[in-house]
């Protein structure tokens, strides 16, 4: 019987042995599954907190809904009744000292009408006029590998960019505009582009389709986005799971003339596979594979930092601003957060009595994170608590809290991104064969595109088996 080890009990990791278990049964095949993660629980970056009335994500709070792949698995799962929908309401851009509201005809920012444009609080009169250029100016030179940012000034302007678009994309994909590329966040905008011959005007002709589902764009579950991974391990029927315990080495054998793989686990074992799945942050997986002629590729790919911090008050969330949701913070002054979510407005789930529960988030990216890393919790706590008070004013004392640091775990696309995942396909398929890369340092940071690749993954599996 061949043995399949998957290593990395996130989502894509979970997804993958979830699949493999279920083709395995519809070839009537059958082989060893093992999947192996280092912490006491699979999931990732997906985790649900309860403590008294709130429920707080350490991680991912919600799925896109749009993403078709997701429907399917919920409903697969029985987990169709448990679904929550955002609650619809306003964000709003940090800037200036005040909040100002994003247009809701917008998609990240952009535009999706001229109206939107010219209704816009966050952008100065010359900086609607430059972004008119987009109505007049042929693209001639970009493609999906070039970058998302110079795409996006060469025909908005960077005033519009600077000042309501890159605080949106920026926070969405965890980077610099200028070092992300077309392909790996929005390349259907070059289409549009191409098409229409404006962005707006493409954007508006597609207003239909990428608004589809009204205001419910995210969705997450009742008891909170832990539901999804309890009820995929409940599931699995013919895994067999590792929990706190890590992958420590990765060696190619040979036996009876075929390439098999020792592992090596941090309880003393050692497992035997004819087929691995690398399931794991790129630099665990260099470390775990040890081969000089990879590092180079592993070194150039990156990560990017979080803190998120929950406050949790007895007071109603009716404090907040009216019909809003939360806010991205544009400046460089005194208050320190990148964004704020206020949890118990759009998600209602969050809070059983609607007291307030907000979420701050402090990035990489932003110039005091260094400092921040270095703190305590309770110290963490209070920054959260001044940013608070700057931009919102409420000064209250929290009856919940809950911090989270993912320090260097948030991918990063940039502009070699693809050129790198596909020369470590190349070389791992020639020097170890049948061992596989997954997860979201390579094919999609989002949670259906995590589960997409899980599916894809066990299904080269199974064909091959």
């Amino acid at each position: 019987m061949k043995t399949v080890v998957v290593i990395g009990g996130g989502i894509t990791g979970l997804s993958t042995v979830y699949y493999l278990e279920k083709a395995l049964r519809e070839r009537q095949k059958s082989a060893r599954l093992v999947l192996i993660e280092a912490t006491d629980a699979l999931g990732g970056k997906i985790r649900t907190v309860h403590e008294g009335e709130f429920a707080m994500e350490t991680g991912a709070d919600s799925i896109v809904a749009r993403k078709t792949n997701v429907a399917p698995l919920i409903e697969e799962l029985g987990l169709q009744e448990e679904v929550a929908y955002n609650a619809t309401g306003i964000s709003y851009i940090y800037s200036d000292g005040q909040l100002k509201p994003i247009p809701r005809d917008a998609l990240f920012g952009i535009p999706l009408s001229i109206e939107s444009l010219a209704t816009s609080e966050l952008v100065s009169a010359d900086g609607k006029v430059e972004a008119l250029k987009d109505l007049y100016t042929p693209n001639t030179t970009f493609t999906r590998e070039d970058s998302i940012g110079a795409f996006l000034t060469h025909f908005l302007g960077q005033e519009l960019v600077e000042k309501q678009i890159a605080p949106v994309l920026s926070g969405v994909y965890s980077g610099d505009l200028n070092e992300l590329t077309l392909a790996s966040t929005l390349p259907y905008l070059l289409d549009y582009k191409n098409e229409h011959g404006s962005l707006i005007r493409g954007l508006e002709a597609n207003r239909e389709r990428l608004q589809r589902g009204g205001d419910r764009k995210f969705l997450s579950f009742r008891g909170g986005m832990s539901a999804l991974v309890d009820r995929m391990e409940e599931r699995l029927q013919q895994t067999d799971i590792y929990k706190g315990v890590a992958a420590e080495r990765l060696e190619r054998t040979e036996k009876d003339g075929s390439v098999r793989y020792q592992l090596s686990l941090s309880n003393g074992e050692e497992l035997e596979a004819d087929v691995v799945v690398l399931s794991t942050l790129h630099p665990v997986t260099d470390r775990l594979l040890h081969d000089e002629r990879l590092h180079d590729e592993f070194a150039q790919m990156r990560n990017n930092s979080l803190i998120s911090v929950y406050l949790g008050f007895d007071i109603p969330d009716e404090q907040l601003p009216k019909d809003g949701t939360g806010f991205i913070n544009a400046d460089e002054g005194d208050l320190v957060c990148n964004a704020c979510t206020w949890s118990s407005r759009k998600w209602s789930h969050t809070s059983k009595h609607q007291r307030l529960l907000v979420r701050m988030f402090y990035k990489s990216s932003g110039k005091q994170y260094d400092r921040l890393l270095k703190l305590s919790d309770e110290e963490l706590q209070q920054v959260a608590l001044q940013d608070m008070r700057l931009s919102l004013g409420i000064d209250s004392t929290p009856v919940s809290c809950e911090v989270t640091k993912w320090h260097e775990t948030m991918p990063n696309y940039h502009l070699k991104h693809p050129q790198l995942v596909r020369s470590l396909e190349s070389q791992l398929a020639e020097r170890y064969p049948n061992v596989l890369l997954a997860g979201c340092s390579y094919y999609g940071v989002g949670i259906p595109d995590c589960i997409l690749n899980g599916e894809r993954t066990a299904a080269k599996i199974a064909e091959a088996l």
